[in-house]
């Protein structure tokens, strides 16, 4: 039975139709949603390991089969007339390379405009494996004062889980660390995982 989402969590109004295809090709794909979502209106969240273009398909996917209304972060090249339309459609809001603020700052602003956000994001920020994790997603949980939601994609049993809140310190180095420890188990498509084996090693 697929988690249940609360009355704070964003979710999407009519859609009947999205929901209905989110459904099919989850079940079509075989995979299946786990974990309990927090009664939470704003939260940054991450998912990893980010090791196949399908993560999207199957991420957008699983949010509209539960309904629920994830908010992603775009280029602004990404929203032009012909395919803008379609990718607010599914969350998306386009980001001005131009602003001084930067993505970060727009996203702090986004969120203080905002009565429920879910942002999420790839910290990876590649389909390869890294060592470390890009850190805007940390800058922008602390900037607007905003847990961290961490979901993975688990491709050997076809898994996206949902794990516990994590409420940043202002650590970014030690809460970095223990994020790496959450995602250690997971794989990623071919064995791949959110972080190198040795981002794990306890720093000297």
């Amino acid at each position: 039975m697929p988690p249940a989402l609360g009355p704070a969590v964003p979710v999407w109004k009519g859609r009947w139709f999205l929901r209905t295809l989110g459904r099919w090709v989850v079940r079509l794909t075989g995979w299946r949603v786990t974990g309990e979502f927090p009664n939470i209106p704003k939260a940054v969240v991450i998912a990893a390991p980010h090791s196949a273009a399908w993560d999207g398909v199957i991420g957008i996917s699983a949010a509209s089969a539960l309904n629920l209304r994830p908010t992603w972060m775009g280029k602004d090249a990404l929203f032009s007339p012909g395919l803008g339309w379609f990718m607010r459609l599914f969350g998306g809001v386009p980001t001005d390379r131009s602003n001084p603020n930067g993505v970060v700052g727009q996203t702090v602003e986004q969120f203080a405009n905002s009565k429920q956000l879910w942002v999420v994001l790839a910290p990876e920020g590649t389909r390869r494996e890294v060592k470390q994790w890009r850190s805007g997603f940390y800058h922008i949980a602390v900037g607007a004062g905003v847990p961290i939601v961490p979901v993975y994609f688990h491709y050997p049993e076809k898994t996206i889980g949902i794990c516990d809140v994590f409420m940043p310190s202002g650590d970014m180095q030690a809460d970095l660390q223990a994020l790496y420890k959450i995602y250690e188990p997971w794989r990623g498509r071919h064995g791949s995982r959110a972080v190198a084996a040795e981002a794990n090693k306890p720093r000297p």
